[in-house]
């Protein structure tokens, strides 16, 4: 019996088990069929990839002061973080993983950094 590859229909050599003829017909076969579902989460978790290197990126020394015109140029986008945390002030931190900020007066930031749950201050 014959076989041929799922995607671009040509006949197979080699393994029994085998299924595509190439990297390239697989990639693209798997890329067709996948769950259009997924792709809302994708695009989430891009934007809070890109808001955590943001943060990051402006925070080499755990405690950070910035504005948020220069936040809004980098392309961080403010309605996208993973947690919230309150401190005992009443204080509301808002992550995006590890990296936090904190709004302060004159639409300035306080950006931290998180470790296991603890709020690190420098």
């Amino acid at each position: 019996m014959e076989r041929f590859c799922l995607d671009c229909n040509l006949p197979l050599k080699g393994r029994a088990d085998q299924k595509f003829c190439s990297q390239h017909c697989r990639n693209n076969y798997n890329n067709d069929h996948k769950d259009p579902q997924q792709d809302p989460v994708k695009a989430i978790n891009k934007i809070l990839r890109k808001n955590r290197e943001i943060l990051k990126k402006l925070n080499p020394d755990g405690k950070t002061k910035i504005s948020k015109q220069h936040l809004l140029a980098t392309g961080f986008r403010f309605d996208y973080f993973t947690h919230l945390y309150q401190n005992k002030k009443g204080n509301t931190y808002h992550f995006c993983y590890e990296y936090g900020y904190l709004s302060l007066e004159n639409e300035e930031y306080l950006l931290v950094t998180e470790y296991k749950g603890l709020m690190i201050s420098l």
